[in-house]
């Protein structure tokens, strides 16, 4: 029976330490239990991971909840089982596809002018570690998903987010944002061999700089940003 003492607790001793690390990152579960009854949440990519879990948080909490997704067949079934599993019938499908300009516009446009408020944006959605593609406007795919697009959509939708005070913008980071580096003459790696790690990560750093930069902006006022 000793023998087995020795793995046991070095086995314990690395759980610990990983479900420690694991709160320390994460700030731990969210003790709050305020409701957001007649508020509007807009979240990019909410139709899987985080981004859905966190639509279902929020409608429980009673919000009005957009999602913005791109393929809208998964995003109607995310939808539909979130208003069934909250009974929450105030959650929406909407199309937005950050890899395209004109998508995001059109999303945007219809938001400042059918909603009355939005009270939260939170910048979920992203893509991770894939090929050399580019978007509809010949960006690097994930500078241009992850960054740009949700840059030009905080933009447009700002003045609403400021109108429905206090109000909040939320992006989502990664710690890849600490190898990260912004090579400012070739953000598409149109000169130099593609690297898809470190696309990411420069599009990861991209995000903690804009947001430190509208934190900045908005400090002071009546809309905030954080990570």
């Amino acid at each position: 029976m000793s023998r087995y003492i020795l793995p046991v607790s070095v086995f314990g001793t690395v759980a610990g330490c990983a479900v420690l690390i694991k709160n320390h990152v994460t700030g731990g579960r969210c003790p709050s239990k305020a409701t957001i009854k007649g508020k509007t949440v807009v979240i990019t990519g909410a139709n899987t991971g985080i981004g859905k879990e966190t639509a279902r948080e929020l409608a429980t909490r009673g919000g009005r909840i957009i999602m913005g997704c791109r393929d809208m067949e998964k995003c109607e079934t995310a939808a539909k089982e979130i208003r069934g599993t909250t009974l929450n019938p105030h959650v929406y499908a909407c199309h937005l596809d950050l890899a395209s300009m004109k998508s995001i516009r059109e999303f945007a446009e219809r938001i400042n002018q059918e909603e009355k408020r939005v009270d939260v944006l939170i910048n979920n959605a992203g893509v991770m570690r894939c090929p050399g593609w580019k978007t509809e406007d010949g960006f690097d795919m994930q500078f241009g998903v992850n960054h740009l697009g949700h840059f030009l959509l905080t933009n447009l939708l700002l003045e609403k987010l400021k109108e429905s005070a206090p109000s909040r913008v939320i992006n989502l980071a990664s710690l890849a944002h600490i190898v990260g580096k912004i090579d400012f003459e070739d953000l598409n790696w149109e000169r130099k061999k593609f690297d898809t790690k470190q696309a990411y990560c420069q599009s990861k750093l991209a995000n903690v700089l804009f947001t430190r930069e509208l934190a900045r902006r908005l400090k002071g006022g009546s809309a905030s940003c954080c990570l």
